[in-house]
Order: structure tokens, then sequence, then C-alpha cells
């Protein structure tokens, strides 16, 4: 899976506004994409905006970023107030119950068996 987190430090709660409106236009056309596992926009209090995407595989986001649409969304986080925080984070394995297991033993699968049967 690849997740990518852009921050745009934004110059007013005026701003935060309109920026966030194009984004979640833009992150609901995402969504559809071949691919996408995820795709959201927000707002901190302090009025950063947050934008991710989660790809499946790296041949996903790779995809997307070759995109056009991809190309608005440069063109967005170029037009802030100051340089966005931008970060691809490349996870390589999720696990679940069976790396507890792995780690604190069978005792911890039995609590939880015990408290979702």
């Amino acid at each position: 899976m690849v997740r990518l987190s852009v921050a745009l430090h934004v110059a007013s709660p005026t701003d935060a506004i309109e920026l966030i409106e194009t984004l979640r236009q833009m992150a609901a056309m995402t969504r559809l994409e071949r691919g996408c596992q995820e795709c959201a926009a927000w707002t901190d209090p302090e009025f950063t905006v947050h934008y991710s995407e989660s790809w499946a595989t790296e041949l996903d986001a790779r995809r997307r970023v070759r995109s056009s649409d991809f190309t608005s969304l440069l063109t967005l986080m170029e037009s802030g107030a100051e340089p966005p925080e931008v970060q691809f984070d490349f996870v390589t394995a999720t696990r679940g119950l069976d790396y507890v297991d792995e780690i604190r033993g069978a005792a911890a699968l039995r609590l939880v068996s015990e408290r979702y049967p």
C-alpha cells in the first residue's frame, strides 16, 4: 500500500473553506479510480488543510501521480501561502492479531476471543 499525505497551510479560514471544498470534490472523483482504497480531505482547528490518498499498490500510486487529475492537485498545492508538506508512505505489510500472538503469545488471543465470541 502507498499512502499520500498532504498538509497545506493557508492564510485565512476563508481560504481553508474554499480549499477544502475543492479537495473534497477531487477526493470524490479519486475514490472512483482503480486501486484507490481511501481519499479524504479535512481541516484541523488551526485551519491547516489535510488531504490523503491510499493506494492498493505502488503501480496504482504511480498511475495516479502521472494522471492529469494529479497535475490539478499539484497546481492546487502550489497555490498556497506556504510550501505544502507532502509525504508518501510505502506500507509493505499489514498484520492483525497474528502479530499480537507472535509478540505476546496465545494468552492475548484467548482474551480477545473470550470477549468477542
